[in-house]
C-alpha cells in the first residue's frame, strides 16, 4: 500500500529549498548553453570537471570572479575550421577602427623602452616669438594665487667693487694663509656662508655696450676696462696700447712681438704634424697676457682656454673676455686646475713666469695630467735661447725633467721648444727607480674639485681612451671612447643619449636662430651652466652662431668634462653654491637648463642668481629652462635683481612641467 502524499508537505521548508535548487540548476544550464558558440569558438568556462576512477570532483574555475573583454578573447581565439557539410552564415563585416588621433612624440624612448634618435622637439611659433622680448608675463605658473616670496630688491655694491671676484678677493681669508710662497693667494678662497655677495656689482663709470666680434679682437672701449697697468708695463712688447677712448691690441706678445699669426706659422713649420684646426682643436694658454695667442688661433678653428692668475697684471683675463676670447682666472699653485685629464691637444707657455721644475716638477706633472696622449707642450722662454749660466742650468733641468716624464723632445728653434707626450704607459712602466713615480691605481685624474697637486705621473687608460680622437670637425659629433667611462646610470644606451642630446639642442637652437634672431643679437661669450655632453654648444656651432661657449659641469652631477673636451669643446668643473672665477660683466648670455631646481636642494637660489648677474654683461640675457614648481621663485628673484623678466612655454606646449624664464639685464644709464 503506497503512502498517501499530503499536499501540505510541499509547503514545508525542505520541499521549497529542493524545488528552488532544481530551478536554479536548469537556469544555469540554459544560460551556459547560450554562451556556447555554434560557430566553433571556445566556451567561456564557468566550471571544470575532473573525473577520476574513484570519485568525481568539481573544481572552481580559474576564471572565477574575473571579468573578460570579449573582443580580446575573440582575437586571441581564431575560429576553428568547420566541416564543409555544415552551412555557415556569413559573419557581419566589422566597422573600420576609428582613425588614430594625430600626435607628436617628444621623448627619446620607444614603446619597448629602447633609446631612439627618431624624435621631435617641436618648433617655435614665429608669430609668438616676435614679441617674446616685449611681454612680461607668467603663463601657467605653479599657482595662480601663489604667494609672493617677499624678496626685497637688491641694492648696488660700492663702486670700488666693480672688478670684484668673490673667491679671489676674499681679504679675510688671504690674511689667514699660513704660506703664500707657492701661489696660494691666487687660488680660490671663497667667503664663508652668510658672508657672500648680497648686492649688485656696478659697472665702471661710462660703461657701454661692448664692441662686437670680430672687431673686438683688435679694440675695446677704455671705459669698460679702465686700467692702464698693462699698457705701462707691456707697452714695448706689442701687447696693448691706448688710443683715445679705446684700447688697441696689435696681436703681439712678449715672445712674439711681430704678431701671433707669424708665431703660429713658426710652430707649424717646426712640427708639420701640428695641424691647427684639424689634429689640434683644443689648446691651453698658460699665463696668457691679453690672450692674443688664443684670439688668433680662433681664425684657425682652434679653441683656446686662456688662463692667468689675478696678480699684479690683474686685468689680463678681463681684457681677454672683453675682446671675446675664452678665458678665466686660474693659477698653477697647490691644487689641480679644474680641467679633466687629457683635455688639451696642445699646451702653450710663453714667458708664463712659472718655475716648472720646482718640487720635482709637480707643476709640469699637472700639465702632463691635462695634456692629451700624444699632445704637444710648447715652451717659449729665455732658458730656451739665452746662454747665461743660470738660464742654461734651467734648460738642463727642464730637459732632465721632461725626459723622466717620458716626453719626447721634438725640436728647438729660436726661442721655441716643443715636446710630445707619449701615447701610452709603456715608457712609464719601463722606468726603474726613476722619480716622479706613477700615480697610484686608485687615483682618479679627473677628480679635480679642491684636489691637491700630486707629485706623480697620471696613468693613461690602458684601453687607449682619450688618445683616439678624430680630427676636427668630425670629432664634434663623434661619440668618444670616454663616454663609456662617465659615471651615469645608463650603460648600453650611452651613445643614443649622446646623439639624442645633440639632436634635442640642435632643434631648439635652430628655432631660436630662426624665430628669435639669435644671429642678430651679437652674442659672443656664452656660458652653459649645466652642460651635460655639450650638446647646447655643439648646436650653436652647427647653426653657425659666431660665439664660443664655456661649458660648466656642476659638481652635483656626473663629470662629463672628458666627453666635452673629446668633442673639441672647452669647459670647467664648478660648484654653483660658490662664485665662479671670472670678472664681472664677462658673458653675453647665460643658459641654465634644469640647474636651479637641483641646486636649490644644496644652497640658496638667490645666491646663484646674484652670481649670474655679476658675471652677465649689461645688455646681456639669461635663459633659465626649469620646472614649473620653481618658476615663481625665480621670477621674484629676477625682479628683485632688476632684470626685465618674462616666462614662456617650452616647445612642448602649455601643459608641460617646464617653463623658460628670460631675464634681460638693462644697460646702465649714462
Amino acid at each position: 500500500m503506497k503512502p498517501s502524499i499530503n499536499a501540505d508537505s510541499f509547503k514545508t521548508p525542505f520541499i521549497i529549498k529542493t524545488v528552488a535548487f532544481f530551478a536554479l540548476a536548469i537556469t544555469f544550464f540554459y544560460f551556459g548553453k547560450q554562451w556556447s558558440n555554434p560557430n566553433g569558438y571556445n566556451h567561456i568556462i564557468f566550471f571544470s570537471t575532473t573525473t577520476t576512477a574513484t570519485t568525481p570532483q568539481v573544481a572552481i574555475s580559474p576564471n572565477f570572479n574575473v571579468s573578460f573583454n570579449a573582443s580580446t578573447l575573440i582575437d586571441q581565439n581564431p575560429p576553428k575550421k568547420l566541416e564543409p557539410s555544415i552551412p555557415l552564415p556569413s559573419p557581419p563585416a566589422l566597422p573600420p577602427p576609428p582613425p588614430a588621433d594625430p600626435f607628436r612624440k617628444f621623448g627619446i624612448v620607444n614603446a619597448d623602452g629602447t633609446m631612439s634618435e627618431e624624435f621631435e622637439v617641436g618648433e617655435l611659433d614665429p608669430s609668438m616669438a616676435e614679441d617674446w622680448e616685449n611681454n612680461t608675463r607668467v603663463e601657467g605658473s605653479a599657482s595662480a594665487s601663489a604667494k609672493r616670496l617677499g624678496i626685497k630688491n637688491f641694492g648696488m655694491c660700492p663702486r670700488s667693487m666693480s672688478e670684484y671676484i668673490p673667491c679671489l678677493d676674499n681679504v679675510d681669508a688671504l690674511k689667514k694663509l699660513v704660506s703664500t710662497e707657492k701661489g696660494e693667494k691666487f687660488e680660490r678662497h671663497c667667503p664663508e656662508e652668510g658672508k657672500g655677495l648680497n648686492c649688485l656689482v656696478p659697472p665702471p663709470k661710462g660703461y657701454r655696450a661692448p664692441i662686437p666680434w670680430p672687431r673686438s679682437r683688435d679694440e675695446v672701449w677704455y671705459n669698460n676696462v679702465p686700467h692702464t697697468r698693462l699698457v705701462e708695463d707691456k707697452g714695448g712688447q706689442n701687447w696693448i696700447y691706448r688710443e683715445k677712448d679705446k684700447f688697441k691690441f696689435p696681436g703681439g706678445g712678449t715672445q712674439f712681438i711681430h704678431g701671433a699669426d707669424q708665431y703660429l706659422d713658426h710652430i707649424s713649420q717646426m712640427i708639420p704634424e701640428i695641424t691647427f684646426g684639424q689634429h689640434i682643436r683644443v689648446a691651453l694658454d698658460v699665463g696668457c697676457g691679453v690672450a692674443s695667442f688664443g684670439a688668433y688661433l680662433m681664425s684657425r678653428n682652434v679653441l683656446t682656454m686662456s688662463i692667468a692668475p689675478k696678480d699684479v697684471h690683474e686685468n689680463q683675463i678681463q681684457f681677454a673676455l672683453e675682446r671675446g676670447v675664452p678665458a678665466m682666472a686660474a693659477a698653477f699653485a697647490t691644487r689641480r686646475l679644474l680641467y679633466p685629464s687629457q683635455a688639451f691637444d696642445l699646451i702653450h707657455c710663453s714667458r708664463c713666469r712659472i718655475n716648472w721644475t720646482r718640487d720635482d716638477g709637480i707643476l709640469l706633472l699637472e700639465v702632463n695630467r691635462m695634456l692629451r696622449a700624444g699632445g704637444y707642450f710648447v715652451w717659449a722662454a729665455q732658458p730656451v735661447y739665452k746662454h747665461e749660466e743660470a738660464l742654461e742650468g734651467q734648460w738642463e733641468e727642464m730637459l732632465n725633467l721632461t725626459s723622466r716624464l717620458c716626453w719626447k723632445f721634438l725640436k728647438k728653434d729660436g726661442y721655441v721648444a716643443i715636446w710630445q707626450k707619449p701615447f701610452d704607459n709603456s715608457c712609464y712602466m719601463s722606468r726603474e727607480g726613476v722619480s716622479p713615480p706613477l700615480c697610484d691605481l686608485t687615483d682618479n685624474p679627473d677628480n679635480i674639485w679642491y684636489v691637491d697637486l700630486k707629485a706623480c705621473i697620471s696613468r693613461l687608460p690602458e684601453n687607449g681612451y682619450g688618445a683616439n680622437i678624430t680630427n676636427w670637425p668630425a670629432r664634434l659629433h663623434t661619440s668618444p671612447d670616454r663616454l663609456q667611462s662617465i659615471n651615469i646610470d645608463a650603460f648600453i644606451s650611452r651613445k643614443e643619449l649622446f646623439r639624442a642630446e645633440s639632436k634635442y639642442w640642435n632643434e631648439i637652437i635652430s628655432g631660436y636662430v630662426r624665430a628669435l634672431h639669435w644671429k642678430k643679437m651679437k652674442l659672443r661669450n656664452i656660458m652653459d651652466m649645466r652642460a651635460g655632453f655639450g650638446g647646447f654648444a655643439a648646436a650653436l656651432i652647427d647653426q653657425t652662431v659666431d660665439c664660443w661657449v664655456m661649458n660648466v659641469v656642476p659638481v652635483s652631477g656626473p663629470n662629463t668634462l672628458p666627453v666635452i673636451y673629446d668633442r673639441g669643446l672647452i669647459g670647467v668643473m664648478h660648484d654653483w653654491c660658490e662664485p665662479f672665477d671670472t670678472y664681472p660683466r664677462t658673458y653675453d648670455l647665460l643658459h641654465a637648463a634644469s640647474l636651479l631646481s637641483v641646486e636649490k636642494k644644496r644652497c640658496n637660489v638667490s645666491t646663484i642668481m646674484l652670481e649670474m648677474d655679476r658675471i652677465l654683461r649689461p645688455g646681456g640675457r639669461v635663459y633659465i629652462r626649469d620646472s614649473l614648481s620653481i618658476m615663481d621663485e625665480l621670477v621674484e628673484i629676477g625682479n628683485a635683481i632688476g632684470w626685465h623678466v618674462s616666462v614662456r612655454d617650452t616647445a612642448e606646449g602649455p601643459h608641460a612641467s617646464y617653463r623658460i624664464l628670460v631675464g634681460d639685464k638693462r644697460l646702465p644709464r649714462s
